[in-house]
């Protein structure tokens, strides 16, 4: 049976230094790799967000809300561009949706659409408003000439059959 050595009241533990290596007096292979070693090359940089104020962003200053959820308050004053939270439209982790793909929304809409009390209505109902909305605010657009007219898409020119003659 080993016997300890009580520890002296009062003297705690106490950290043992570490043991220092002696310098090396050759030049080694391992300080030739060491000068020999690339840097690392560097991380990309992060692509640079987009403009925070978009002209289409900044044509709901003043505007009607278009999503009108029962909850809505209708003041042009607080209406601000709603991006769309679908994935479909190029919502993803930490990026909004295009600026395109969205609607004006007063700040009690905006707010019940993105604070998440959207979940107490079904969501078919939701996305229902919000198409809606959409769509009357994509008009708005284009009579502000700030997005292409549904008629420049449709008249572009459709792939034809070389096979059918």
């Amino acid at each position: 049976m080993m016997r300890r050595s009580q520890l002296k009241q009062g003297s705690g533990l106490k950290r043992t230094a570490f043991k220092q290596k002696a310098p090396s007096t050759s030049t080694g292979i391992l300080r030739v790799a060491a000068a020999e070693r690339k840097v690392p090359a560097r991380k990309a940089a992060m692509k640079k967000s987009r403009p925070k104020m978009t002209p289409i962003r900044k044509s709901a200053n003043g505007e009607a809300c278009t999503l009108r959820f029962p909850c809505c308050c209708g003041d042009p004053a607080t209406t601000v561009w709603a991006h769309s939270n679908s994935h479909k439209d190029g919502k993803g982790m930490g990026i909004k949706a295009r600026d395109e793909e969205g609607c004006y929304a007063c700040l009690t809409c905006h707010s019940w659409l993105d604070g998440g009390y959207a979940g107490s209505m079904p969501r078919a109902m939701v996305d229902r408003y919000f198409h809606l909305a959409r769509h009357e605010s994509q008009g708005i657009l284009r009579a502000k000439g700030l997005m292409k007219s549904e008629s420049a898409v449709v008249a572009a020119p459709a792939p034809s059959d070389q096979n059918n003659t």
